[in-house]
């Protein structure tokens, strides 16, 4: 189209056709079929139309402009009518073939019912290089979307057209291109621009195309995939079945055969039977399957019906005790009788509950049987006993033993660092990688319902969002509720009253009250030296002989050379170092021996110690230069504290600051906690106020500061029994008088100068002993606590109870005459 018409209007409701597409309509409609008439009838005396052309001879033409919301559009399609006619079904439709761009200029008058305005060609701007190959490349996109499409018919008419503006408009045929897009081509004067659109659109729409043919393949694939896996299991299970039937054997995934021969609880039973119901039901492909058999497995695994039975020897558990553990004789004393209440109650039960004439029918054998009938009736859980002490004292081995004396197999389970709450109670069945808590592993581990379980480090579990296991032990630990424990996992009643369960701890601070009181307390306060001695000599020396591949006898440490060790080589509470200076000594005599400079048998004297260990790394106060004392200097007491690790010797030092250059008030380090804090302010104000009864010169207190220090910053320290220390110090400091240096002492203050009681009486003695202390004060209401300690300690010990600060300041401190003439 060169030039202006006048064509009559086919309006197009909600689509666009560009030049160069051919496309149907249907005449049933009053606007297109008035627009095809209109065309086809005699054309108008152009005459009186000056500028207008005649329409063409061979075929009429209209103007197809699209209609969007209502309103027809400024610009058309000029088209060629190329074919009215009927469709099969009888319906008249006319084929038009698009031309060429025109706006709608003025409106005209034809023949017909049609609209008709003059159509003004849209001038088009000229092609250049560039335009070429936007062609050229759209082209080629075309091509790529026709063959994922499958439109292989019109690939060779597209790959027969060359001029650029065709190529373009090739984009009014796509499906995906919005009505709105395609106007905008239609708009589009110049070639490339719509070229640069058009292709701008495929290569997203191939992109999709390819991203969707991947993602139809893949589910293809799948899905034939899981059709021959499903037919193969299919064929597998009639192969199964066969082989069942044929041999008389079931298949190995039979579990309802399982469950109903593994005698289950009754309980139980019903509820492995309802998963075996709900398995048959479930597809082989779903995970729900997996989830099912997983926990089926755990609960046939799981010794419903077995038990071991007890060995109600009690002398014979006491030899048990002895063999394996030397000292400790309170402690042991605690589990017989622990053991003797169980043994009693389990005989009160059986005579209750079973026929007189086998009333006499309790097992008193020697080693651990197996029985597969239930236990006797009643609930036999008695108190749960945590043994509490610091490292290395024999807590975990104490276990085994009872574990040992009843006959019991013995489980131990991991509790420091735990912070989550299922590793107790276990986790819901809903949650990928479930398992049951390790109450229940425990047990299923040990193969008896009745085993010896303990709770290594209670006092190390924590909590945080996922819960606090130390609740969830509340119910385990009590005998009120742990015969219907309901682990999450199994989420079956789990009868726990038959468990003996033991705990063990280093401080029983971090233990929360609630789970404190469902435990009866047994505290392993240390070893004295010579027990010390006897443990390495009969046990530690021994076990390392055989890990250092040594024949008995093939090394002997003298039991002066043993007690060295314990006390100027490691200087513990336990026996854990103490073992591993004994390893070392035997590793430094191995390779002397291996390199020919010591033959065996190798004895070890006290003072060839030297020549493996080095030096001593514990040297007592008491046996160094009085100048290099820590107490030669006034402001300096020593004082008792009980840590992680036992009983320990701890040094307060006090000193008092220029009140010109170092100003007032107390500054405390050492890293004290609250309470130890208060107990250096409670000894300053009970000096302020009581120094003139004291005879100290405290009236400059007030204008100078007092500095208190508790040496090994780095170590955290709190607790209430250091009252008494610091105010020793304090006085010490004040009266220049020095405190002696065998002397160590215990104790609180209150502000009216009472000394007041405090715990670990026996851990704070066994610790002075192993310092070289001579001389311990500790408060009067804690005279009764002397029965628990040793006697050989406390006849090496002169233990004076107090009850004022007065009768302190007269035992710990040097008279001045001493003092001073120290000093000289």
């Amino acid at each position: 189209m060169s030039q202006t018409q006048l064509l009559p209007v086919l309006p197009l409701d909600d689509d666009v056709v560009l030049p160069g597409m051919v496309v149907p309509f249907d005449l049933t409609g009053a606007e297109t079929r008035a627009a095809v008439e209109s065309a086809g009838a005699r054309q108008p005396d152009t005459a009186s139309l000056p500028g207008i052309r005649s329409a063409s001879a061979s075929k009429a033409e209209v103007l197809i402009v699209p209609r969007v919301d209502g309103e027809l559009a400024d610009i058309g399609t000029v088209a060629t009518i190329e074919r009215v006619g009927r469709i099969a079904d009888g319906t008249s439709a006319a084929l038009l073939r698009g031309t060429a761009r025109a706006w709608t200029g003025e409106p005209g008058q034809g023949p017909g019912d049609a609209a008709w305005v003059r159509a003004e060609p849209v001038a088009e701007l000229p092609i250049d290089e560039r335009t070429g190959e936007l062609a050229a490349e759209f082209k080629s996109v075309v091509l790529s979307v026709l063959q994922q499409r499958g439109g292989w018919q019109m690939l060779d008419a597209v790959q027969r057209i060359e001029d650029p503006s065709a190529i373009a408009d090739l984009a009014g045929n796509a499906p995906y291109l919005s009505t709105a897009q395609k106007l905008e081509l239609l708009r589009e004067p110049d070639v490339a621009v719509r070229l640069e659109k058009a292709l701008e659109t495929t290569r997203a729409y191939l992109a999709e195309l390819e991203v969707t043919d991947s993602i139809r393949k893949d589910v293809a694939d799948d899905m034939e995939k899981q059709q021959k896996e499903f037919l193969l299991r299919r064929q597998l299970e009639a192969i199964r079945k066969e082989l069942g039937e044929l041999d008389g054997s079931a298949a190995d995934d039979d579990y309802r055969s399982r469950v109903e021969a593994a005698g289950l609880p009754e309980d139980v039973r019903k509820a492995a039977l309802a998963e075996v119901d709900k398995l048959e039901r479930t597809s082989e492909q779903s995970p729900e399957a997996g989830w099912i058999r997983t926990w089926l497995d755990t609960v046939l695994e799981m010794p419903w019906r077995t038990r071991t039975a007890d060995v109600h020897d009690i002398a014979g558990a006491r030899r048990v005790l002895d063999a394996d553990h030397a000292g400790l004789d309170d402690v042991k004393e605690r589990i017989i009788e622990y053991l003797a209440v169980r043994q009693r109650r389990a005989e009160a039960i059986f005579t209750a509950e079973a026929p007189s004439d086998t009333a006499e029918a309790i097992p008193t054998a020697e080693a651990p049987s197996e029985s597969a009938a239930p236990a006797v009736g009643g609930r036999h859980s008695g108190a749960v006993l945590a043994l509490a002490g610091p490292p290395g004292v024999g807590k975990t081995s104490l276990g085994e033993s009872v574990a040992k004396a009843m006959g019991r197999r013995f489980v131990r389970v991991a509790l420091g660092g735990i912070r989550d709450e299922a590793e107790i109670r276990g986790h819901r069945r809903t949650y990928v990688g479930a398992l049951p808590g390790r109450v229940v592993r425990a047990i299923k581990e040990a193969g008896s319902m009745n085993p010896v379980i303990l709770l290594d480090e209670v006092d190390k579990v924590g909590a945080d969002y996922r819960g606090d296991p130390t609740a969830a032990l509340l119910e385990v630990l009590d005998p009120e509720q742990n015969h219907t424990f309901r682990d999450h996992y199994l989420e079956v009643e789990l009868d726990l009253s038959d468990v003996v369960f033991l705990a063990t701890a280093n401080a029983l601070e971090t233990i929360p009250e609630p789970l404190l009181d469902r435990m009866e307390l047994v505290t392993l306060d240390g070893y004295t030296e010579h027990e010390k001695v006897t443990i390495a000599r009969d046990h530690l020396l021994p076990r390392e002989l055989e890990r250092a591949g040594m024949s008995p006898g093939d090394v002997a440490l003298t039991d002066a050379a043993l007690s060295r060790i314990a006390a100027e080589y490691t200087r513990e509470a336990g026996v854990r170092e103490m073992n591993r200076t004994i390893a070392k000594v035997l590793r430094k005599v191995v390779t002397k021996v291996a390199l020919g400079e010591l033959a065996l048998p190798v004895p070890v004297e006290d003072e060839d110690l030297a020549g493996y260990l080095g030096r001593p790394r514990h040297v007592p106060e008491s046996s160094l230069p009085a100048s290099a004392r820590r107490t030669s200097i006034p402001g300096v007491a020593t004082g008792l504290a009980v840590t992680g690790a036992g009983g320990d010797v701890l040094y307060v030092e006090a000193s008092l600051a220029d009140g010109e250059t170092g100003g007032t008030g107390l500054s405390l380090t050492g890293q004290l906690g609250d309470v130890m804090k208060e107990s250096a302010q409670i000894a300053l104000s009970y000096l302020r106020s009581r120094g003139a009864e004291l005879e100290l010169p405290v009236g400059d207190l007030k204008d100078r500061g007092v500095h208190v220090h508790v040496p090994a910053g780095a170590v955290p320290k709190d607790g209430p029994s250091a009252g008494v220390t610091m105010t020793v110090a304090l006085a010490s400091l004040l009266s220049g008088r020095v405190a002696r240096t065998d002397v160590a002492m215990t104790g609180e203050i209150s502000l009216t100068g009472r000394v007041l009681p405090i715990g670990g009486v026996k851990q704070k003695l066994l610790a002075a002993h192993r310092a070289g202390i001579t001389t311990v004060i500790i408060p009067q209401r804690n005279e009764p606590d002397l029965d628990d300690v040793p006697e050989e300690i406390r006849a090496q010990l002169d233990v004076h109870p107090v009850a004022t600060v007065r009768e302190v300041l007269d035992i710990a401190l040097e008279p001045a005459a001493a003092t001073l003439a120290s000093a000289a």
